[in-house]
């Protein structure tokens, strides 16, 4: 059966549901797989858990799914910039898992892999290690992770196949291509579509085999989150 899809609705169609854990690529809104986020918030799911580096801005990326109320619980490294994640969390009525940012990232490459945990020494002594286990190797004390693996993966790339190889572009790679590995589905928006056999195998990030549906996304947006400009030199 064929992997593309014709627009986010029916991509998501027969996999989005209540309660799923899904993981969101993108770092900031650089590289977020905001079509799929707009097709979830119509949707109406609700009771997410959702793993992503941070939860977008507001009115922006994940924002979308805070401002409807569909998200529960935000796993994440970075909750800043978002004034509506600062608001439902001190409320109590959003959950928050934080992560130390390598931490998070080794967790979901953990999961795509096939590992269960890991040890690290990241957050031994800290709150971070409260209620985990703890071994000591070589001398030093290490705190065991868990691997996560998502019920759905949304990611973002900047070329794919038809078959799902996908190709990410500059800084919009970051957290894309682990969580495409570690879900137990992963949808892919893609800005440039092309026939399988016409992206250079060494060039292939993603390979196909972990991509089980695809959408083009030709004018993807992209946003920024704090313009900083300085005044142009004299001539």
């Amino acid at each position: 059966m064929g992997k593309v899809y014709s627009d986010a609705t029916s991509a998501l169609a027969g996999v989005l549901k209540d309660g799923m854990l899904i993981m969101a690529g993108g770092f900031g809104l650089c590289g977020i797989p905001e079509t799929l986020i707009l097709a979830i918030r119509e949707s109406g799911a609700k009771d997410l858990t959702v793993v992503s580096n941070n939860a977008g801005i507001d009115g922006v990326g994940l924002g979308l799914l805070l401002e409807s109320r569909q998200i529960k619980k935000m796993i994440s490294s970075y909750v800043g910039e978002n004034k509506t994640f600062a608001q439902q969390y001190l409320a109590g009525e959003l959950e928050l898992e934080f992560n130390p940012q390598g931490t998070l990232a080794e967790r979901i490459r953990a999961g795509g892999a096939g590992i269960p945990a890991f040890f690290t020494k990241t957050g031994v002594g800290t709150l971070i290690a409260e209620g985990k286990e703890l071994r000591h190797f070589d001398g030093e004390s290490y705190v065991m992770e868990r691997g996560i693996v998502a019920d759905l993966s949304i990611v973002h790339a900047w070329k794919g196949d038809t078959e799902g190889n996908l190709v990410y572009r500059k800084t919009a790679r970051n957290f894309n291509p682990i969580m495409a590995t570690a879900g137990k589905v992963t949808i892919a928006e893609v800005e440039h579509l092309v026939d399988a056999g016409q992206i250079d195998p060494d060039h292939v990030v993603t390979p196909g085999i972990f991509v089980k549906r695809i959408l083009h996304v030709p004018n993807a947006k992209k946003h920024i989150e704090q313009r900083t400009t300085r005044r142009r030199a004299d001539t």
